[in-house]
């Protein structure tokens, strides 16, 4: 009988190969390009089983709402999300009803729940409403208030805070206060008693306004507000001073006549032809006056006091 010879055997070496080398180049590129390959599942003869189907289902069905929730605009969104949640979930559409054509703004909520004033007592911590409003009105300038005088000849003005562009422009402090003048010159500081009725309740504010001429009179129309003027360090006169002259001692006729031969002397010469029981008079008829240094601060205190008027 003639031996059967094995030429795979003989090929690899006597079954002495190594399974980390290749033979060719040819044949690990072909390798490498079969792995690249997704791999194709082996089709069964029987029927998939009804969970398969369910998940299978479930994956395609949520592909196709997602492509038609996405191609949807917002509205025609929102629309559909409510439609469904009173479907699955119940409710009544006026629930969702809105208030008007266009429904309610961050503008119309700080309108219904603005206050000219805020205090303690108004609690803004009680609705998102309140405190949305509350924190407008933190971000107004309160130092000056800019007004609407179209109804001066009613009695009638209207008053509000300036805003951040009102400021930075000079709008109700170097330019007129009145919404609709612009003038900036020969302006006058006014302090009113603003009288105003909110949320049913009437209510009162002290206000500052700088007026030109002309919107000045339109605000006194009916009557006279109080004007606020700077006060001259010149006409201030203190308590001591109007002591200290009331305590000044007279002088006789021969006090008199040797204070005139005198006069060319200084200053001192006057204090020294006194008699000595006047001059003591003079000295304790008052505290000492002490002259106090200003500082920095009060220096521009004194130097920016017109602008805040």
């Amino acid at each position: 009988m003639v031996d059967k010879v094995d030429l795979v055997e003989i090929h690899n070496a006597g079954g002495y190969g190594s399974e980390f080398e290749y033979d060719s180049e040819a044949e690990r590129k072909r390798e490498k390009r079969q792995d690249l390959i997704p791999k194709k599942k082996h089709s069964t003869d029987g029927v998939a089983s009804k969970r398969q189907l369910e998940a299978d289902y479930s994956k395609e069905e949520g592909k196709i709402q997602r492509f038609h929730i996405l191609s949807l605009d917002a509205y025609s969104r929102h629309k559909q999300f409510i439609n469904n949640y009173l479907r699955y979930y119940g409710g009544s559409w006026a629930e969702f009803k809105q208030d008007g054509p266009r429904g309610k703004t961050d503008l119309d909520i700080i309108r219904e729940n603005h206050r000219f004033l805020w205090t303690e007592e108004d609690n803004a911590e009680e609705s998102w409403a309140k405190r949305l409003s509350k924190k407008y009105y933190d971000k107004l300038f309160k130092e000056y208030c800019i007004s609407d005088l179209s109804r001066y000849k009613e009695n009638k003005i209207a008053l509000r805070w300036r805003i951040e562009k009102e400021v930075v422009e000079g709008k109700g402090q170097f330019i007129c206060g009145n919404k609709k003048c612009s003038i900036s010159e020969s302006l006058r500081s006014w302090e009113v008693n603003f009288a105003y009725q909110e949320h049913g309740e009437k209510k009162n504010a002290l206000v500052k306004l700088r007026l030109c001429p002309d919107c000045s009179y339109r605000l006194n129309y009916h009557h006279r507000k109080k004007e606020i003027k700077r006060k001259r360090k010149s006409d201030t006169v203190t308590v001591e001073d109007t002591e200290a002259k009331r305590q000044k001692p007279t002088l006789n006729s021969g006090e008199e006549s040797r204070g005139i031969n005198t006069a060319a002397g200084s200053n001192t010469n006057k204090v020294s032809s006194l008699p000595a029981s006047a001059e003591e008079t003079v000295i304790w008829s008052g505290p000492v006056k002490i002259t106090e240094e200003k500082s920095r601060e009060e220096e521009f205190d004194d130097y920016f006091e017109d602008m805040f008027l």
